[in-house]
Protein backbone atom coordinates (compact mmCIF):
# COMPACT_ATOMS: atom_id res chain seq x y z
CA UNK A 1 0.00 0.00 0.00
CA UNK A 2 1.34 3.43 -0.92
CA UNK A 3 1.94 6.13 1.67
CA UNK A 4 -1.16 8.28 2.33
CA UNK A 5 -1.19 11.55 0.41
CA UNK A 6 -3.18 14.73 0.04
CA UNK A 7 -4.08 15.40 -3.58
CA UNK A 8 -3.63 18.96 -4.85
CA UNK A 9 -5.61 18.94 -8.08
CA UNK A 10 -5.62 22.13 -10.12
CA UNK A 11 -5.90 23.75 -13.52
CA UNK A 12 -3.59 26.66 -14.29
CA UNK A 13 -3.47 28.61 -17.54
CA UNK A 14 -0.76 31.17 -16.77
CA UNK A 15 0.98 29.61 -13.77
CA UNK A 16 -0.40 31.45 -10.74
CA UNK A 17 -2.79 28.69 -9.63
CA UNK A 18 0.06 26.20 -10.08
CA UNK A 19 2.25 28.38 -7.87
CA UNK A 20 -0.44 28.42 -5.20
CA UNK A 21 -0.61 24.62 -5.40
CA UNK A 22 3.10 24.40 -4.61
CA UNK A 23 2.64 26.47 -1.46
CA UNK A 24 -0.31 24.26 -0.49
CA UNK A 25 2.07 21.31 -0.84
CA UNK A 26 4.51 22.89 1.61
CA UNK A 27 1.77 23.15 4.21
CA UNK A 28 0.75 19.53 3.63
CA UNK A 29 4.32 18.28 3.92
CA UNK A 30 4.80 20.21 7.18
CA UNK A 31 2.24 17.83 8.72
CA UNK A 32 4.11 14.79 7.38
CA UNK A 33 1.87 13.84 4.46
CA UNK A 34 2.96 13.47 0.86
CA UNK A 35 1.52 16.20 -1.36
CA UNK A 36 0.58 14.80 -4.76
CA UNK A 37 0.25 17.60 -7.34
CA UNK A 38 -1.86 16.80 -10.40
CA UNK A 39 -3.42 18.86 -13.19
CA UNK A 40 -6.02 18.31 -15.91
CA UNK A 41 -5.86 18.52 -19.69
CA UNK A 42 -7.18 21.46 -21.68
CA UNK A 43 -10.73 21.15 -22.98
CA UNK A 44 -11.01 21.69 -26.73
CA UNK A 45 -14.09 22.79 -28.70
CA UNK A 46 -12.94 20.35 -31.38
CA UNK A 47 -14.50 16.95 -30.73
CA UNK A 48 -11.41 14.82 -31.05
CA UNK A 49 -8.40 14.07 -28.88
CA UNK A 50 -6.15 17.12 -29.16
CA UNK A 51 -4.06 16.82 -25.98
CA UNK A 52 -1.15 14.48 -25.51
CA UNK A 53 -1.73 11.69 -22.97
CA UNK A 54 1.24 12.94 -20.94
CA UNK A 55 1.91 16.67 -20.44
CA UNK A 56 5.23 17.91 -21.81
CA UNK A 57 5.97 19.85 -18.62
CA UNK A 58 4.60 20.59 -15.17
CA UNK A 59 2.33 18.36 -13.10
CA UNK A 60 1.10 14.96 -14.26
CA UNK A 61 -2.51 14.66 -15.41
CA UNK A 62 -4.81 13.44 -12.67
CA UNK A 63 -6.38 9.99 -12.84
CA UNK A 64 -9.54 8.79 -11.12
CA UNK A 65 -7.34 6.54 -8.98
CA UNK A 66 -5.38 9.60 -7.79
CA UNK A 67 -8.67 11.03 -6.53
CA UNK A 68 -10.07 7.75 -5.19
CA UNK A 69 -7.05 6.89 -3.08
CA UNK A 70 -6.28 10.32 -1.61
CA UNK A 71 -6.60 11.03 2.11
CA UNK A 72 -7.76 14.57 1.38
CA UNK A 73 -8.18 16.93 -1.57
CA UNK A 74 -7.37 20.53 -2.42
CA UNK A 75 -8.96 21.76 -5.64
CA UNK A 76 -7.73 24.86 -7.47
CA UNK A 77 -8.74 26.84 -10.55
CA UNK A 78 -8.48 30.32 -11.99
CA UNK A 79 -11.75 32.19 -12.20
CA UNK A 80 -13.78 32.01 -15.41
CA UNK A 81 -16.75 34.40 -15.18
CA UNK A 82 -17.15 33.69 -11.46
CA UNK A 83 -16.87 29.94 -11.94
CA UNK A 84 -14.18 27.27 -12.18
CA UNK A 85 -12.41 26.73 -15.51
CA UNK A 86 -14.07 24.35 -17.99
CA UNK A 87 -11.09 21.98 -17.95
CA UNK A 88 -11.46 21.30 -14.23
CA UNK A 89 -15.26 21.06 -14.48
CA UNK A 90 -14.90 18.56 -17.34
CA UNK A 91 -12.69 16.36 -15.18
CA UNK A 92 -15.03 16.57 -12.18
CA UNK A 93 -17.98 15.69 -14.40
CA UNK A 94 -16.20 12.43 -15.21
CA UNK A 95 -16.05 11.28 -11.56
CA UNK A 96 -19.57 9.81 -11.40
CA UNK A 97 -18.25 6.35 -10.57
CA UNK A 98 -16.43 7.74 -7.52
CA UNK A 99 -19.74 9.27 -6.45
CA UNK A 100 -21.67 6.04 -7.05
CA UNK A 101 -19.21 4.05 -4.94
CA UNK A 102 -18.89 6.70 -2.20
CA UNK A 103 -15.11 6.72 -2.59
CA UNK A 104 -14.66 10.28 -1.25
CA UNK A 105 -17.16 10.29 1.60
CA UNK A 106 -15.78 11.77 4.85
CA UNK A 107 -12.46 12.88 3.37
CA UNK A 108 -11.43 16.52 4.03
CA UNK A 109 -11.38 18.94 1.10
CA UNK A 110 -10.73 22.59 0.34
CA UNK A 111 -10.53 24.94 -2.65
CA UNK A 112 -8.34 27.79 -3.95
CA UNK A 113 -8.40 30.26 -6.86
CA UNK A 114 -6.66 33.08 -8.69
CA UNK A 115 -8.20 36.06 -10.51
CA UNK A 116 -6.88 38.84 -12.73
CA UNK A 117 -9.17 41.46 -11.16
CA UNK A 118 -9.46 42.07 -7.43
CA UNK A 119 -13.25 41.59 -7.42
CA UNK A 120 -13.30 39.07 -10.24
CA UNK A 121 -15.44 36.39 -8.64
CA UNK A 122 -13.01 34.76 -6.24
CA UNK A 123 -15.64 33.75 -3.70
CA UNK A 124 -18.18 32.51 -6.26
CA UNK A 125 -15.46 30.45 -7.94
CA UNK A 126 -14.47 28.90 -4.63
CA UNK A 127 -18.09 28.03 -3.89
CA UNK A 128 -18.58 26.59 -7.38
CA UNK A 129 -15.71 24.20 -6.69
CA UNK A 130 -17.07 23.32 -3.25
CA UNK A 131 -20.41 22.10 -4.65
CA UNK A 132 -19.18 18.90 -6.38
CA UNK A 133 -17.03 18.10 -3.33
CA UNK A 134 -20.11 18.31 -1.11
CA UNK A 135 -22.00 16.08 -3.54
CA UNK A 136 -19.19 13.55 -3.15
CA UNK A 137 -19.75 13.59 0.61
CA UNK A 138 -16.43 15.23 1.39
CA UNK A 139 -15.89 17.31 4.52
CA UNK A 140 -15.43 20.85 3.23
CA UNK A 141 -13.03 23.04 5.21
CA UNK A 142 -12.11 26.66 4.61
CA UNK A 143 -9.57 28.83 6.40
CA UNK A 144 -10.40 29.95 9.97
CA UNK A 145 -9.95 33.56 11.09
CA UNK A 146 -7.32 32.38 13.55
CA UNK A 147 -5.06 32.77 10.50
CA UNK A 148 -3.92 36.39 10.77
CA UNK A 149 -3.53 36.68 7.00
CA UNK A 150 -7.31 36.72 6.57
CA UNK A 151 -7.70 40.01 8.39
CA UNK A 152 -4.41 41.56 7.28
CA UNK A 153 -4.40 40.79 3.56
CA UNK A 154 -4.71 43.63 1.07
CA UNK A 155 -4.84 41.25 -1.91
CA UNK A 156 -6.34 37.74 -1.96
CA UNK A 157 -7.55 35.51 0.83
CA UNK A 158 -11.01 34.35 1.93
CA UNK A 159 -12.44 32.10 4.64
CA UNK A 160 -13.74 29.84 1.84
CA UNK A 161 -10.22 29.12 0.61
CA UNK A 162 -6.97 30.75 -0.42
CA UNK A 163 -7.02 33.18 -3.33
CA UNK A 164 -4.62 35.35 -5.31
CA UNK A 165 -5.02 38.60 -7.25
CA UNK A 166 -2.71 38.19 -10.25
CA UNK A 167 -3.46 41.54 -11.97
CA UNK A 168 -4.70 42.17 -15.50
CA UNK A 169 -1.43 41.06 -17.07
CA UNK A 170 -0.77 38.31 -14.52
CA UNK A 171 2.36 40.07 -13.25
CA UNK A 172 1.42 40.28 -9.53
CA UNK A 173 3.50 37.90 -7.44
CA UNK A 174 1.83 36.08 -4.57
CA UNK A 175 1.83 38.37 -1.54
CA UNK A 176 3.23 37.40 1.85
CA UNK A 177 -0.32 36.90 3.18
CA UNK A 178 -1.46 34.91 0.14
CA UNK A 179 1.51 32.55 0.53
CA UNK A 180 0.86 32.16 4.26
CA UNK A 181 -2.80 31.35 3.63
CA UNK A 182 -1.92 28.75 0.98
CA UNK A 183 0.45 27.03 3.40
CA UNK A 184 -2.11 27.25 6.21
CA UNK A 185 -4.81 25.69 4.05
CA UNK A 186 -2.56 22.82 3.00
CA UNK A 187 -1.63 22.25 6.62
CA UNK A 188 -5.27 22.33 7.72
CA UNK A 189 -6.45 19.69 5.23
CA UNK A 190 -3.54 17.41 6.15
CA UNK A 191 -4.18 17.94 9.88
CA UNK A 192 -7.87 17.11 9.43
CA UNK A 193 -6.96 13.92 7.55
CA UNK A 194 -4.74 12.94 10.48
CA UNK A 195 -7.50 13.69 13.00
CA UNK A 196 -9.84 11.51 10.95
CA UNK A 197 -7.50 8.60 11.52
CA UNK A 198 -5.22 8.67 8.46
CA UNK A 199 -1.60 8.18 9.48
CA UNK A 200 0.94 10.19 7.48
Amino acid sequence: MSKPYILVLYYSRHGKTAEMAKYMARGIEAVGFEARLRTVAEVSPIHEATTAAVPSEGAIYCSHDDVKQCAGLLLGSPTRFGNMAASLKYFLDSTSNLWLTGALIDKPAGVFTSTSSLHGGQETTLMSMALPLLHHGMLFAGIPYSEAGLTNTQTGGTPYGASHHSGQDGSNELSEHEIALCKAQGKRIATLAKRLGVEA
